[in-house]
């Protein structure tokens, strides 16, 4: 039945496609895309944060026993509130929200693992990681694997044992990073507790305790913090609202109020195989042009490729652009249609070389640290070896060590470009989509000050900021149309460059660092080391092999769009 639609907090942000597919009974029963063993890795590894994160508070939130009021840190009620009610996960959800209700009706101080009660009218359901008895109320803590604020000023923090969000303070320290399905998280559970009749009838808060549990970020979710000057619940308020009118129109089969298109969120998602076959069919136009540019190019009444590869790009535009521009797009697709990945957006294509010549790629794993920096050096003779160079950690992350790895890094680097200088040479350093590598370049001076041979942010930004440090991604941006993506990974094959490993890719990256370090209780593989060297050593080859085949064939390899 329509009012049996139930839905988790994940719908608002989610694809409204998929919320269509997830509720539509018809697709009982399809095939569905293979789960993707990083995202599930992710999963595992964010469950087990949680649980350490749990076992900690419990710890630090214990009574004391020496006469000293256990809730004085805390703002708890009274002297029953100091509890804790761990609700099992493996137990069947009936059950759960039952342990959570009585909890709640208890006044227990802490509930780890709550699933609150169904709010039934609103077509609400789900849980939070911890919900905390205040004076009034419960407020709702999300517990998350990832860095929630940055170096700078302005967040509201309390120490990550004091869980009363009325002892937060201006942090001298930290600014908010921007995680806006947090918030939304937060005020989904606080419409759950406002509709079992648990939440603070006089604010709306939130907390979130993230990868490094230093601190409880607290959000207000009813000030005006978002575009526009909307609340977190107002704008959580739209969104769900809509999700449901999605979902209880798929779960009735009455016409779709979501049509399939392509979005970013698509490359991991279990109904992509479906959605891919229908838009391949029909020939949408979001196959080649995204976001709000699909959707008001189909109000105008272009919804196929073939429609916009045969638009004049000398005539008005028949849309507003946002992603792109009106040229690129009917380039784009008179490029899908000739089946081309690249073609040239100016008729003379360059990139900046230099006599020594090193390309850079950077090993992450999540926000945890950077443990690998390659190095591939080439060009004239200065005295160094030529080749690949790579400084690494294998101890497990987060590590001091980490900093070792990175002052060998920036000083063999310092010696290359000082030894280029003294020859009279011009040097340059290579990467592709400096976003990244300049991330760990500026963090790890940062995290890692005063550590032997770490550099300064100072000269970080010195580097970053010259015209040594060449970005190839945004040659490639600036000068070619892509039509199946700009990742390295499409676009050095068309300049003729394989990766030695077939399942090279950064998500499997993850796979193997978690096995070369032994992480999960188990012996360091050094055979992965060595797989994770020669996949990160194809990386800077293949950017090598990029800029090489920019400057001398792509002229001749890759058709002007103006000649399609």
């Amino acid at each position: 039945m329509v009012d049996e639609v139930l839905l988790d907090a994940g719908v608002v942000t989610r694809c409204r496609r998929r919320v269509h597919l997830d509720n539509d009974p018809t697709m009982v029963g399809t095939p569905l895309a293979p789960p993707d063993p990083s995202a599930e890795q992710r999963i595992a590894d964010a469950e087990a944060h949680r649980a350490d994160i749990a076992e900690r508070l419990q710890i630090a939130t214990a009574p004391v026993g020496n006469g000293e009021d256990p809730d004085a840190a805390f703002g708890l009620a009274d002297d029953s509130a100091a509890t804790w009610t761990v609700v099992p996960a493996d137990l069947a959800p009936a059950e759960r929200a039952g342990l959570t209700l009585t909890a709640l009706e208890e006044g227990v101080g802490y509930i780890w693992g709550g699933l609150l009660p169904r709010d039934r009218e609103a077509g609400r359901r789900g849980g939070i990681q911890l919900l905390v008895r205040s004076v009034d109320g419960y407020v709702p803590v999300l517990v998350v694997r990832h860095r929630i604020t940055d170096a700078g000023e302005g967040a509201r923090t309390t120490e990550v044992t004091d869980l009363d969000p009325a002892n937060a303070s201006t942090d001298p320290d930290r600014k908010v990073r921007s995680h806006p399905r947090d918030q939304l998280r937060l005020a989904h559970a606080y419409r759950l507790l406002q509709a079992a009749g648990f939440a603070e009838p006089d604010r709306a808060v939130g907390g979130v305790i993230g990868l490094d549990a230093d601190v409880v970020l607290w959000h207000d979710l009813a000030a005006g913090t978002w575009p526009g000057g909307r609340t977190a619940l107002a704008e959580y308020d739209s969104r769900f609202a809509d999700r449901l009118a999605v979902a209880r129109a798929a779960a009735a089969r009455e016409e779709p109020l979501a049509e399939p298109s392509r979005v970013l969120e698509c490359k991991g998602c279990p109904w992509w195989p479906t959605c891919e076959a229908e838009l391949t069919r029909v020939r949408d136009v979001s196959l080649v042009v995204r976001g709000e540019d699909a959707m008001e190019l189909r109000r105008a009444g272009i919804a196929t490729v073939d429609k916009l590869a045969a638009l004049d790009v000398y005539d008005e535009p028949p849309i507003q652009w946002t992603g792109t521009s009106f040229s690129d797009a009917v380039s784009l697709a008179k490029a899908w249609l000739a089946d081309l990945t690249m073609v040239r957006r100016v008729s003379q294509v360059t990139v900046p070389r230099g006599d020594v010549e090193v390309d850079i790629d950077m090993e992450s794993f999540g926000d945890s640290g950077a443990y690998l920096w390659g190095c591939l050096l080439s060009g004239a003779d200065i005295g160094v070896e030529h080749g690949y160079h790579a400084f690494a950690t294998w101890e497990p992350l987060p590590t001091d060590d980490e900093a070792r790895s990175f002052a060998a890094f920036w000083s063999w680097l310092t010696d290359v470009r000082a030894r280029t200088a003294a020859a009279g040479l011009q040097f340059r350093a290579y990467c592709y989509n400096a976003l990244a590598e300049n991330r760990w370049l500026y963090a790890s001076a940062e995290r890692f000050a005063g550590f032997r041979g770490v550099p300064s942010t100072a000269d970080v930004r010195a580097f970053v900021d010259s015209d040594e440090w060449v970005d190839l991604f945004r040659s490639v941006s600036d000068q070619f149309l892509c039509s199946h993506g700009k990742g390295l990974k499409v676009v050095a094959p068309v300049a003729g460059f394989a990766w030695r490993d077939a399942e090279a890719g950064g998500e499997a990256s993850m796979r193997w660092y978690r096995d070369a370090v032994g992480m999960d209780d188990t012996e360091p593989d050094v055979a992965q080391r060595a797989r994770l060297l020669r996949y990160n050593e194809d990386d800077v080859l293949a950017t090598q092999a990029l800029r090489a085949w920019i400057s001398e064939r792509a002229m001749i390899e890759v058709p002007f769009m103006e000649d399609l």
